[in-house]
Protein backbone atom coordinates (compact mmCIF):
# COMPACT_ATOMS: atom_id res chain seq x y z
CA UNK A 1 0.00 0.00 0.00
CA UNK A 2 1.16 3.18 -0.64
CA UNK A 3 1.05 6.88 -1.92
CA UNK A 4 3.87 9.15 -2.32
CA UNK A 5 3.74 12.10 -0.55
CA UNK A 6 4.47 14.48 -4.11
CA UNK A 7 1.39 12.02 -5.51
CA UNK A 8 -1.09 13.29 -2.30
CA UNK A 9 0.00 16.72 -2.68
CA UNK A 10 -0.24 17.19 -6.34
CA UNK A 11 -3.69 15.46 -6.74
CA UNK A 12 -4.92 17.05 -3.80
CA UNK A 13 -4.00 20.34 -5.43
CA UNK A 14 -5.82 19.54 -8.28
CA UNK A 15 -8.87 18.06 -6.54
CA UNK A 16 -8.70 21.88 -4.83
CA UNK A 17 -8.02 23.68 -8.05
CA UNK A 18 -10.90 22.12 -9.80
CA UNK A 19 -13.36 22.73 -6.61
CA UNK A 20 -12.17 26.20 -6.58
CA UNK A 21 -12.70 26.88 -10.04
CA UNK A 22 -16.12 25.50 -10.52
CA UNK A 23 -17.43 27.51 -7.15
CA UNK A 24 -15.56 30.87 -9.20
CA UNK A 25 -17.69 30.20 -12.24
CA UNK A 26 -20.89 28.78 -10.83
CA UNK A 27 -21.64 32.27 -8.86
CA UNK A 28 -20.40 34.85 -11.60
CA UNK A 29 -21.62 32.51 -14.51
CA UNK A 30 -24.22 30.18 -13.48
CA UNK A 31 -26.46 29.42 -16.21
CA UNK A 32 -22.85 28.60 -18.28
CA UNK A 33 -21.27 26.38 -15.67
CA UNK A 34 -24.45 24.41 -15.58
CA UNK A 35 -24.37 23.96 -19.18
CA UNK A 36 -20.97 22.53 -19.28
CA UNK A 37 -21.94 19.93 -16.16
CA UNK A 38 -24.64 18.77 -17.77
CA UNK A 39 -23.36 19.08 -21.61
CA UNK A 40 -24.65 16.02 -23.76
CA UNK A 41 -22.00 13.85 -25.05
CA UNK A 42 -24.17 11.32 -26.79
CA UNK A 43 -27.87 11.09 -27.16
CA UNK A 44 -29.76 7.99 -27.76
CA UNK A 45 -26.01 5.77 -25.90
CA UNK A 46 -26.45 2.82 -24.67
CA UNK A 47 -25.58 3.74 -21.13
CA UNK A 48 -25.93 7.47 -19.38
CA UNK A 49 -28.75 9.03 -17.74
CA UNK A 50 -32.43 8.79 -18.80
CA UNK A 51 -33.99 11.64 -20.21
CA UNK A 52 -37.39 13.21 -21.55
CA UNK A 53 -37.36 15.38 -24.53
CA UNK A 54 -40.42 16.03 -25.95
CA UNK A 55 -42.09 13.18 -23.79
CA UNK A 56 -39.88 10.61 -25.03
CA UNK A 57 -37.19 9.16 -22.84
CA UNK A 58 -33.47 9.03 -24.20
CA UNK A 59 -30.24 7.94 -22.69
CA UNK A 60 -28.05 10.69 -22.61
CA UNK A 61 -24.01 9.96 -21.82
CA UNK A 62 -23.33 13.52 -20.02
CA UNK A 63 -20.43 15.00 -18.64
CA UNK A 64 -21.24 14.54 -15.79
CA UNK A 65 -22.43 10.96 -15.97
CA UNK A 66 -19.00 10.71 -17.34
CA UNK A 67 -16.93 11.55 -14.73
CA UNK A 68 -18.86 10.87 -12.49
CA UNK A 69 -20.12 7.67 -13.01
CA UNK A 70 -17.32 6.50 -15.26
CA UNK A 71 -13.92 8.13 -14.74
CA UNK A 72 -14.54 8.27 -11.07
CA UNK A 73 -14.36 4.01 -10.83
CA UNK A 74 -10.60 4.49 -11.09
CA UNK A 75 -10.58 6.67 -7.95
CA UNK A 76 -12.34 3.98 -6.09
CA UNK A 77 -10.31 1.04 -7.36
CA UNK A 78 -7.35 2.97 -5.93
CA UNK A 79 -9.34 3.32 -2.55
CA UNK A 80 -10.02 -0.56 -2.79
CA UNK A 81 -6.60 -1.49 -3.17
CA UNK A 82 -5.71 0.07 -0.14
CA UNK A 83 -8.25 -1.69 1.60
CA UNK A 84 -7.17 -4.96 -0.11
CA UNK A 85 -3.86 -4.84 0.53
CA UNK A 86 -4.40 -3.96 4.23
CA UNK A 87 -6.88 -7.01 4.43
CA UNK A 88 -5.16 -9.53 2.74
CA UNK A 89 -1.28 -8.81 3.24
CA UNK A 90 0.27 -10.48 6.50
CA UNK A 91 1.74 -7.40 6.89
CA UNK A 92 -1.66 -5.72 6.52
CA UNK A 93 -2.88 -3.12 8.71
CA UNK A 94 -6.24 -4.77 8.84
CA UNK A 95 -5.10 -7.45 10.41
CA UNK A 96 -4.45 -8.49 13.95
CA UNK A 97 -5.05 -6.97 17.03
CA UNK A 98 -3.08 -4.02 16.17
CA UNK A 99 -6.26 -3.10 14.50
CA UNK A 100 -8.84 -2.93 16.80
CA UNK A 101 -8.70 0.00 18.78
CA UNK A 102 -8.30 2.03 15.27
CA UNK A 103 -11.21 0.08 13.82
CA UNK A 104 -13.33 0.61 16.58
CA UNK A 105 -12.73 4.19 16.33
CA UNK A 106 -13.39 3.44 12.83
CA UNK A 107 -17.18 2.64 13.81
CA UNK A 108 -17.81 6.19 16.42
CA UNK A 109 -16.52 7.91 13.51
CA UNK A 110 -19.06 7.06 10.95
CA UNK A 111 -21.88 6.50 14.02
CA UNK A 112 -21.37 9.80 15.66
CA UNK A 113 -21.73 11.60 12.48
CA UNK A 114 -24.83 10.06 11.73
CA UNK A 115 -26.69 10.51 14.83
CA UNK A 116 -25.58 13.98 15.02
CA UNK A 117 -27.04 14.68 11.43
CA UNK A 118 -29.99 13.11 12.07
CA UNK A 119 -30.76 14.43 15.61
CA UNK A 120 -30.30 18.08 14.45
CA UNK A 121 -32.30 16.87 11.50
CA UNK A 122 -34.99 16.34 13.69
CA UNK A 123 -34.79 18.70 16.31
CA UNK A 124 -35.36 21.91 12.81
CA UNK A 125 -37.91 19.77 11.96
CA UNK A 126 -36.87 18.76 8.42
CA UNK A 127 -35.84 14.75 8.73
CA UNK A 128 -38.36 14.36 5.71
CA UNK A 129 -36.76 16.44 3.08
CA UNK A 130 -33.02 15.59 3.98
CA UNK A 131 -33.00 12.55 6.15
CA UNK A 132 -31.86 10.77 2.94
CA UNK A 133 -28.34 12.40 3.49
CA UNK A 134 -27.33 10.57 6.73
CA UNK A 135 -24.18 9.26 5.14
CA UNK A 136 -22.90 11.79 3.68
CA UNK A 137 -20.95 13.18 7.16
CA UNK A 138 -19.76 9.69 7.74
CA UNK A 139 -16.66 10.23 5.21
CA UNK A 140 -12.95 10.68 5.72
CA UNK A 141 -10.69 12.48 3.09
CA UNK A 142 -7.90 9.92 2.67
CA UNK A 143 -4.82 12.50 1.30
CA UNK A 144 -6.15 15.85 3.27
CA UNK A 145 -6.55 14.01 6.62
CA UNK A 146 -2.83 12.52 5.63
CA UNK A 147 -1.65 16.03 4.83
CA UNK A 148 -3.28 17.87 7.83
CA UNK A 149 -2.31 14.85 9.86
CA UNK A 150 1.53 15.12 8.87
CA UNK A 151 1.21 19.30 9.85
CA UNK A 152 -0.31 18.53 13.32
CA UNK A 153 1.42 15.46 14.55
CA UNK A 154 4.30 15.27 12.20
CA UNK A 155 5.36 12.44 9.78
CA UNK A 156 6.62 9.69 12.49
CA UNK A 157 3.50 10.30 14.65
CA UNK A 158 2.04 6.74 15.91
CA UNK A 159 -0.84 8.99 15.59
CA UNK A 160 -0.67 9.17 11.93
CA UNK A 161 -0.43 4.81 11.36
CA UNK A 162 -3.66 5.33 13.60
CA UNK A 163 -5.39 8.09 11.10
CA UNK A 164 -4.67 6.20 7.85
CA UNK A 165 -5.89 2.87 9.12
CA UNK A 166 -9.24 4.66 10.43
CA UNK A 167 -9.44 6.56 6.90
CA UNK A 168 -8.83 3.13 4.94
CA UNK A 169 -11.51 1.40 7.38
CA UNK A 170 -13.92 4.46 6.93
CA UNK A 171 -13.33 4.24 3.02
CA UNK A 172 -14.11 0.65 3.28
CA UNK A 173 -17.27 1.74 5.23
CA UNK A 174 -18.36 4.23 2.52
CA UNK A 175 -17.79 1.71 -0.38
CA UNK A 176 -20.46 -0.54 1.39
CA UNK A 177 -22.94 1.79 2.14
CA UNK A 178 -23.01 3.52 -1.34
CA UNK A 179 -23.60 0.00 -2.78
CA UNK A 180 -26.48 -0.85 -0.23
CA UNK A 181 -27.93 2.40 0.69
CA UNK A 182 -27.24 4.55 -2.73
CA UNK A 183 -28.45 2.36 -5.85
CA UNK A 184 -29.41 4.29 -8.75
CA UNK A 185 -32.30 2.67 -10.26
CA UNK A 186 -34.22 -0.36 -9.59
CA UNK A 187 -31.43 -2.69 -7.92
CA UNK A 188 -31.46 -6.12 -10.27
CA UNK A 189 -28.96 -8.57 -8.41
CA UNK A 190 -28.92 -10.89 -11.08
CA UNK A 191 -26.74 -8.20 -13.16
CA UNK A 192 -24.05 -8.99 -10.62
CA UNK A 193 -23.53 -12.68 -11.13
CA UNK A 194 -21.90 -11.42 -14.45
CA UNK A 195 -19.72 -9.17 -12.37
CA UNK A 196 -18.93 -12.24 -10.13
CA UNK A 197 -17.93 -14.48 -13.46
CA UNK A 198 -15.37 -11.34 -15.03
CA UNK A 199 -14.04 -11.40 -11.47
CA UNK A 200 -13.84 -15.54 -11.56
CA UNK A 201 -12.88 -15.76 -15.17
CA UNK A 202 -10.15 -13.57 -14.75
CA UNK A 203 -8.86 -14.66 -11.69
CA UNK A 204 -8.83 -17.95 -13.42
CA UNK A 205 -7.50 -17.30 -16.59
CA UNK A 206 -5.03 -15.10 -16.20
CA UNK A 207 -3.83 -15.68 -13.13
CA UNK A 208 -4.61 -19.17 -11.48
CA UNK A 209 -4.33 -21.00 -14.22
CA UNK A 210 -0.49 -19.90 -15.85
CA UNK A 211 0.77 -20.70 -12.53
CA UNK A 212 -0.44 -24.35 -12.21
CA UNK A 213 0.81 -24.88 -15.83
CA UNK A 214 4.22 -23.28 -14.41
CA UNK A 215 4.40 -25.60 -11.70
CA UNK A 216 8.31 -27.13 -11.56
CA UNK A 217 8.95 -24.95 -14.26
CA UNK A 218 11.93 -22.60 -12.92
CA UNK A 219 11.41 -19.66 -16.00
CA UNK A 220 7.65 -20.04 -15.33
CA UNK A 221 7.23 -19.66 -19.34
CA UNK A 222 3.11 -19.41 -19.45
CA UNK A 223 3.18 -16.74 -16.52
CA UNK A 224 5.86 -14.58 -18.18
CA UNK A 225 4.04 -14.65 -21.59
CA UNK A 226 0.95 -13.65 -19.93
CA UNK A 227 2.86 -11.05 -18.32
CA UNK A 228 4.54 -9.61 -21.53
CA UNK A 229 2.00 -10.24 -24.00
CA UNK A 230 -0.97 -9.67 -22.56
CA UNK A 231 -0.25 -7.28 -19.44
CA UNK A 232 -3.11 -5.89 -17.73
CA UNK A 233 -5.55 -6.13 -20.68
CA UNK A 234 -7.39 -9.37 -19.11
CA UNK A 235 -8.49 -6.86 -16.04
CA UNK A 236 -9.08 -3.86 -18.14
CA UNK A 237 -11.95 -6.08 -20.06
CA UNK A 238 -12.78 -7.64 -16.98
CA UNK A 239 -13.10 -4.19 -15.32
CA UNK A 240 -15.07 -3.11 -18.31
CA UNK A 241 -17.86 -5.97 -17.94
CA UNK A 242 -17.95 -5.82 -14.35
CA UNK A 243 -18.85 -2.25 -14.66
CA UNK A 244 -21.28 -2.49 -16.88
CA UNK A 245 -22.95 -5.53 -14.46
CA UNK A 246 -22.97 -2.92 -11.57
CA UNK A 247 -24.46 -0.18 -13.86
CA UNK A 248 -27.43 -2.57 -15.25
CA UNK A 249 -28.18 -3.93 -11.85
CA UNK A 250 -28.81 -0.49 -10.69
CA UNK A 251 -25.84 -0.14 -8.55
CA UNK A 252 -23.48 2.96 -8.86
CA UNK A 253 -21.15 2.70 -11.76
CA UNK A 254 -18.55 4.15 -9.90
CA UNK A 255 -18.33 1.14 -7.45
CA UNK A 256 -18.03 -1.45 -10.97
CA UNK A 257 -14.03 -2.34 -10.42
CA UNK A 258 -14.16 -3.16 -6.70
CA UNK A 259 -14.63 -7.06 -7.62
CA UNK A 260 -11.77 -7.22 -9.97
CA UNK A 261 -9.02 -5.69 -7.52
CA UNK A 262 -8.81 -8.88 -5.83
CA UNK A 263 -8.16 -10.78 -8.85
CA UNK A 264 -5.06 -8.76 -9.97
CA UNK A 265 -1.65 -10.67 -9.00
CA UNK A 266 -0.05 -8.78 -5.94
CA UNK A 267 3.50 -9.14 -4.43
CA UNK A 268 3.09 -10.92 -0.55
CA UNK A 269 4.51 -7.61 0.82
CA UNK A 270 3.29 -4.80 2.10
CA UNK A 271 5.52 -1.73 3.00
CA UNK A 272 2.36 0.78 4.44
CA UNK A 273 0.38 3.35 2.59
CA UNK A 274 2.48 5.83 1.56
CA UNK A 275 5.74 4.27 1.51
CA UNK A 276 8.16 5.66 -0.69
CA UNK A 277 9.66 2.26 -1.31
CA UNK A 278 6.45 0.57 -2.87
CA UNK A 279 7.17 2.70 -5.94
CA UNK A 280 10.07 0.44 -7.40
CA UNK A 281 7.10 -2.61 -6.79
CA UNK A 282 6.61 -3.96 -9.95
CA UNK A 283 3.84 -6.51 -9.11
CA UNK A 284 0.91 -6.28 -11.80
CA UNK A 285 -1.31 -4.56 -8.91
CA UNK A 286 1.42 -1.80 -8.15
CA UNK A 287 2.24 -1.24 -11.87
CA UNK A 288 -1.47 -0.66 -12.89
CA UNK A 289 -1.48 1.89 -10.06
CA UNK A 290 1.49 3.47 -10.92
CA UNK A 291 -0.39 3.95 -14.44
CA UNK A 292 -3.01 4.96 -12.99
CA UNK A 293 -1.14 8.04 -11.18
CA UNK A 294 -1.39 10.62 -13.31
CA UNK A 295 -5.13 9.94 -15.33
CA UNK A 296 -6.88 10.06 -11.50
CA UNK A 297 -5.08 13.42 -10.91
CA UNK A 298 -6.92 14.57 -13.50
CA UNK A 299 -9.84 12.80 -13.07
CA UNK A 300 -10.34 14.35 -9.16
CA UNK A 301 -9.83 17.86 -10.55
CA UNK A 302 -12.69 16.97 -13.39
CA UNK A 303 -14.21 15.63 -10.46
CA UNK A 304 -14.14 18.97 -8.41
CA UNK A 305 -14.74 20.98 -11.30
CA UNK A 306 -18.00 19.30 -11.74
CA UNK A 307 -19.40 18.89 -8.56
CA UNK A 308 -18.49 21.44 -6.72
CA UNK A 309 -19.94 24.58 -8.50
CA UNK A 310 -22.30 25.29 -5.70
CA UNK A 311 -23.98 29.33 -5.52
CA UNK A 312 -23.12 30.93 -2.09
CA UNK A 313 -27.38 31.49 -1.98
CA UNK A 314 -27.77 27.60 -1.78
CA UNK A 315 -26.55 27.47 1.70
CA UNK A 316 -29.38 26.26 4.09
CA UNK A 317 -30.30 23.76 6.35
CA UNK A 318 -28.49 20.83 4.81
CA UNK A 319 -24.98 22.68 5.08
CA UNK A 320 -25.39 22.95 8.61
CA UNK A 321 -26.15 19.62 9.16
CA UNK A 322 -23.45 17.72 7.25
CA UNK A 323 -20.79 20.28 8.59
CA UNK A 324 -22.06 19.39 12.30
CA UNK A 325 -21.99 15.67 11.94
CA UNK A 326 -18.46 16.35 10.16
CA UNK A 327 -17.22 18.50 12.78
CA UNK A 328 -18.74 17.49 15.74
CA UNK A 329 -20.41 13.97 15.34
CA UNK A 330 -16.37 12.48 13.85
CA UNK A 331 -14.31 13.93 16.52
CA UNK A 332 -17.29 12.54 19.45
CA UNK A 333 -17.21 9.54 17.69
CA UNK A 334 -13.83 8.59 17.62
CA UNK A 335 -12.46 10.19 20.72
CA UNK A 336 -15.70 7.70 22.55
CA UNK A 337 -15.40 4.80 20.55
CA UNK A 338 -11.67 4.96 20.77
CA UNK A 339 -11.67 5.56 24.78
CA UNK A 340 -13.98 2.20 25.51
CA UNK A 341 -11.21 -0.03 22.99
CA UNK A 342 -8.43 1.52 24.56
CA UNK A 343 -9.54 1.41 28.28
CA UNK A 344 -12.50 -0.86 28.79
CA UNK A 345 -11.92 -3.59 26.03
CA UNK A 346 -8.51 -3.29 26.98
CA UNK A 347 -6.92 -2.96 23.95
CA UNK A 348 -4.82 -0.11 24.47
CA UNK A 349 -3.54 2.42 22.10
CA UNK A 350 -0.42 2.51 19.89
CA UNK A 351 2.74 3.03 21.80
CA UNK A 352 3.55 6.49 21.98
CA UNK A 353 -0.20 7.30 21.45
CA UNK A 354 -2.49 8.98 24.40
CA UNK A 355 -5.85 9.33 24.55
CA UNK A 356 -5.48 12.92 24.22
CA UNK A 357 -4.63 12.95 21.14
CA UNK A 358 -8.10 10.83 20.13
CA UNK A 359 -10.18 14.07 19.56
CA UNK A 360 -6.85 15.85 17.27
CA UNK A 361 -7.24 12.86 14.81
CA UNK A 362 -11.25 13.05 15.06
CA UNK A 363 -10.83 17.10 13.75
CA UNK A 364 -8.22 15.32 11.34
CA UNK A 365 -10.85 12.75 9.92
CA UNK A 366 -14.16 15.42 9.93
CA UNK A 367 -12.46 16.26 6.72
CA UNK A 368 -14.98 14.81 4.20
CA UNK A 369 -14.58 16.74 0.99
CA UNK A 370 -13.56 14.45 -1.78
CA UNK A 371 -16.00 11.37 -0.51
CA UNK A 372 -18.40 13.69 0.95
CA UNK A 373 -19.15 15.85 -2.39
CA UNK A 374 -19.68 12.23 -4.11
CA UNK A 375 -22.23 10.73 -1.80
CA UNK A 376 -24.24 14.49 -1.59
CA UNK A 377 -24.41 14.06 -5.76
CA UNK A 378 -25.67 10.79 -4.93
CA UNK A 379 -28.11 10.64 -1.94
CA UNK A 380 -30.07 13.94 -3.64
CA UNK A 381 -30.98 14.97 -6.32
CA UNK A 382 -29.81 18.46 -8.65
CA UNK A 383 -30.84 21.12 -6.75
CA UNK A 384 -31.24 23.28 -3.76
CA UNK A 385 -30.92 20.48 -1.20
CA UNK A 386 -27.98 18.62 -3.39
CA UNK A 387 -26.31 22.02 -3.73
CA UNK A 388 -26.77 22.81 0.06
CA UNK A 389 -24.70 19.41 1.34
CA UNK A 390 -22.26 19.95 -0.96
CA UNK A 391 -21.18 23.20 0.26
CA UNK A 392 -21.34 21.56 3.79
CA UNK A 393 -18.33 19.10 2.31
CA UNK A 394 -16.70 21.91 1.46
CA UNK A 395 -16.87 23.93 4.28
CA UNK A 396 -15.19 20.28 6.10
CA UNK A 397 -11.95 21.94 4.74
CA UNK A 398 -11.91 23.97 7.98
CA UNK A 399 -11.51 21.12 10.33
CA UNK A 400 -8.24 21.73 9.12
CA UNK A 401 -8.01 24.51 10.98
CA UNK A 402 -9.33 23.30 14.19
CA UNK A 403 -7.36 20.21 14.23
CA UNK A 404 -4.00 22.48 14.30
CA UNK A 405 -5.78 24.20 17.10
CA UNK A 406 -7.07 21.08 18.74
CA UNK A 407 -3.56 20.06 18.68
CA UNK A 408 -2.48 23.08 20.06
CA UNK A 409 -4.29 22.74 23.00
CA UNK A 410 -3.59 18.82 23.59
CA UNK A 411 0.47 19.81 23.90
CA UNK A 412 0.43 17.47 20.76
CA UNK A 413 4.62 16.46 20.47
CA UNK A 414 5.53 16.67 16.71
CA UNK A 415 7.37 13.75 15.50
CA UNK A 416 8.88 14.95 12.03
Amino acid sequence: MYRIWNFVSEYSLLLVGGALAALLWANTAPDSYHHLVHLPLWVDAPIGMIEEHDGLATRVLTLHFLINDMLMALFFAIAAKEVWEAVILSGGSLRGKKALTPLIATLGGMAGPVLVYLALAGMLGVLAEVGRGWAIPTATDIAFSYLVGRIVFGARHPAIGFLLLLAIADDAGGLAILAIFYPTGEVVPMWLLLSLFAAVAVWFLACWLPRRLDRGKQDRPNSTWMRRNLGAWPYVIAGCISWYAFYRAGLHPALGLLPIVPTIPHAERDFGIFAEVERHSTDLLNTIEHALKIPVQLVLCAFGLVNAGVEFGAISAPTWLVLAGLVIGKPLGITLFGWFAANVLHLGMPEGMSLRDLPVVGFVAAIGFTVALFVASVAFPAGPVQDAAKMGALFSLGSAVLAILAGRIARVRRLT
